[in-house]
């Protein structure tokens, strides 16, 4: 199977490294490419204007999401013209009392080529499925919950 990689680069802008003292911003580089400036969760003294590894984890998970209910939609022949999602990384503590992200809510809207509704029962089944074969989600394993809307 792929091996799939980034490249990561953080340099101390600070005299000295001290708790509390020093930012966490750092560049991520996606292909050689394309850089993200990452940094902490606003909560934990990050930028609010850069992501953060919690944002880019929900991230990975609705697009994966996405991309496993379009191949399963295609396969059944179901003509979608557009697909938004807004989700949501929620931080918590884990069952042995360790920050985790906790939960992942997406919240996927399809559209369709006008004649074309799917009824919910036939949406939420469909939803689940990529749900059930997407890649980021099962190495999440129990942490994601999806709301359709």
């Amino acid at each position: 199977m792929s091996d799939l990689s980034i490249e990561l680069h953080w340099q101390r802008a600070e005299p000295v490294l001290l708790t509390g003292k020093y930012s966490n911003a750092h560049k991520v580089q996606f292909n050689d490419t394309y850089d993200v400036t990452v940094d902490a969760a606003p909560d934990w003294g990050g930028d609010p204007s850069n992501t953060n590894p919690e944002q880019a984890l929900a991230s990975a998970l609705s697009s994966c999401h996405m991309m496993t209910f379009l191949a399963l939609a295609a396969k059944a022949g179901w003509p979608v013209v557009g697909y938004s999602d807004r989700a949501v990384a929620h931080l918590g503590k884990n069952a042995k009392g360790q920050m985790s992200v906790t939960r992942i809510d997406l919240h996927p809207v399809v559209r369709f080529d006008t004649g074309f509704a799917p009824d919910e029962g036939e949406m939420d089944k469909m939803q689940h499925r990529a749900h059930r074969y997407c890649f980021i989600a099962n190495t999440l394993a129990d942490s994601v919950e999806i709301n359709i809307l």
